[in-house]
């Protein structure tokens, strides 16, 4: 077996027209991505809807979230993290400009109780 080491913040594109959303591990349950974003939001009418859980922790810059249940925005700084149940339909508000904002998401399949 041969380990390897990498760095979330190598490789990060100097120009993101787009998002970057990259797959660093997965199983057939679970996957981790390295999400960075440079000033990008989600388009005012859409939203996330997701069919799994997502827990995501904002490792640089900073980012404003909002969720339909919630009249308030949610304000992300370095070290903030969340867990974003299945089917709670979310959005990026906004994303900090002149600056990477980098997220690790951790994306699961939902338990399920009987």
């Amino acid at each position: 077996m041969v380990l390897c080491s990498r760095n979330l913040f190598d490789t990060i594109p100097a120009s993101l027209p787009e998002e970057l959303f990259q797959t660093l591990a997965e199983s057939e349950k679970c996957r981790i991505e390295r999400i960075v974003s440079d000033g990008h939001a989600t388009p005012q009418d859409e939203w996330y809807d997701q069919e799994w859980d997502e827990w995501v922790l904002l490792v640089s810059g900073g980012a404003t979230l909002r969720f339909a249940e919630s009249d308030s925005p949610m304000i992300l700084q370095p070290g903030d993290h969340l867990l974003i149940p299945a089917g709670c339909r979310h959005r990026v508000d906004e994303t900090a400009a002149g600056q990477k904002t980098v997220w690790l998401a951790v994306h699961f399949e939902t338990v399920k109780n009987n």
